[in-house]
């Protein structure tokens, strides 16, 4: 069995080799057992993504579930907000996911949800991960094992829930769809359809291993392509698991996650139905949007990079909405956890009520010249108390004043400090980027991993 270690999305790794069917079946008894010590309810739904490797960790984990005494209800493929919205609407102890999202087809994992329909805290996944390595010697016998029932009728229930949400419908609506060949591929596309919408779609014949691989949310071209071949009046694409979703206008521009929030917010503060008006982006938001959001009423609260500092924030503020650049947004009154399909409904609404083109907005605000940097350094700990690093970041923002910003940041799980600087004069902006990564590699070792203009691409 392989060390089992939660990260910033669930358990992570190349199916059958970084994360083995024994340790889907690990996770799962240690998952039943939880279940058991909180006392709650004996009955859990598993979803998965299109991968191949899907169904054996599938069957590993609610084998392990069952093992434990729990009775788990299987959904097959199904995108990843549809079980967050499952378990909390039908009264399941925990949700489970099948899937690696955005990565490649050979990587898979496991996501758990809360019977809240949020992702399980941190303190739960640190004692599922501890009650792997104890002993379980009292299990279930007979009638008290666990069983494994398709049940698809709950289902249903989070196809109302979406076609709720546009109740003005998109009767005569072109609309061009890119579902990754992933999890969206057939809910994604049908609940358009069953709102009246003329669908043009790509990415919806997945074989097991084409997941994530033309096209989606991490690769716009397609669907920019696609939205601009076709006429439609927006593109919507999605990633491996639906659980984000990333538009092209009919010129064949990129909406990220920052452009939907300033759509979305905009309209519904003039429809006065926006309160409080406050948008939770993250560090990497850009400047511009931040200016128009303002310049329509709304207030931008910046929280760290990932769902889950955003939805901290958001719940602390009581925010409407919130998200990052890369097309993860959660609308709370719609759930606690980032959906690709309700972020599309949620903005293609907007245009029906509007009765104009994605275009027209995306013409509204064009963003600041935004570079990450990415550098795989030597030594990452003690970059925030080196007085050198400090000083040029310090020198660094005094030279942006007011036009720009500069934000340097550790990852979680690499050798890797990210540098974003962003200006709305390039030049000065390319100059601050060029002293802080010569400082940086000066002082930690090490070299450029990587550098990104996002100024027009989907950010971090």
């Amino acid at each position: 069995m392989s060390p089992i270690k939660f990260g910033t999305d669930g358990v992570r790794g190349v199916a059958n080799q970084g994360i083995l069917p024994e340790d889907a079946f690990a996770i799962g008894l240690a998952a039943g057992r939880y279940i058991q010590e909180q006392k709650l309810k004996n009955r859990v739904v598993v979803g998965r993504d299109t991968r191949k490797s899907g169904s054996m960790l599938g069957a590993a984990l609610a084998a392990g579930l069952c093992s434990a005494g729990v009775d788990v209800d299987t959904l097959g493929v199904i995108p990843t907000g549809a079980i967050s919205t499952i378990t909390r609407q039908n009264g399941y102890s925990l949700g489970f996911v099948i899937s690696a999202s955005h990565n490649p087809a050979p990587d898979n994992g496991i996501k758990i949800f809360a019977g809240n329909g949020k992702k399980l805290p941190s303190d739960g996944e640190s004692r599922i991960v501890a009650l792997t390595s104890e002993p379980f010697d009292d299990r279930p016998l007979g009638g008290r094992v666990g069983r494994i029932e398709p049940n698809p009728t709950v289902i249903q229930g989070y196809l109302q829930f979406l076609e709720s949400i546009v109740p003005e419908r998109l009767d005569g609506m072109k609309i061009a769809i890119d579902a990754a060949h992933g999890a969206g591929y057939f809910f994604g596309v049908q609940i358009f359809e069953k709102l009246g919408a003329q669908v043009i779609a790509t990415g919806v014949n997945p074989d097991g291993v084409n997941i994530n691989e033309e096209g989606g949310a991490t690769k716009p071209e397609t669907i920019q392509e696609l939205t601009k071949s076709s006429g439609a009046v927006i593109g919507i694409a999605y990633d491996g698991d639906a659980d984000r979703a990333v538009f092209s206008d009919r010129q064949g521009r990129l909406i990220n996650g920052d452009r939907t929030m300033g759509i979305w917010s905009s309209h519904w503060r003039a429809a006065g139905q926006f309160d409080p008006a406050i948008i939770v982006g993250t560090v990497m938001s850009n400047g511009a949007f931040e200016s128009y959001v303002r310049n329509h009423g709304v207030e931008l609260q910046r929280a760290d990079v990932g769902d889950k500092y955003v939805s901290a924030l958001m719940e602390k503020l009581g925010a409407k909405v919130g998200g990052e650049q890369s097309g993860h947004i959660i609308f709370s009154e719609r759930g606690p956890t980032g959906d690709g399909l309700v972020t599309a409904l949620e903005l293609v609404r907007v245009l029906r009520r509007e009765g104009r083109g994605a275009d027209s907005f995306v013409d509204e605000f064009e963003n600041h010249p935004q570079l990450l940097i990415n550098l795989k350094v030597d030594r990452k700990e003690g970059w925030d108390t080196n007085s050198a690093v400090m000083a040029v970041i310090q020198a660094g923002q005094e030279q942006l004043g007011d036009s720009g910003r500069v934000n340097v940041r550790a990852s979680g799980t690499q050798p890797i400090l990210r540098v974003m600087v962003e200006c709305a004069d390039a030049e000065k902006r390319d100059h601050v980027a060029s002293e802080i990564e010569s400082t940086l590699l000066d002082q930690l070792g090490g070299k450029v991993y990587s550098k990104v203009d996002l100024t027009h691409a989907l950010g971090d």
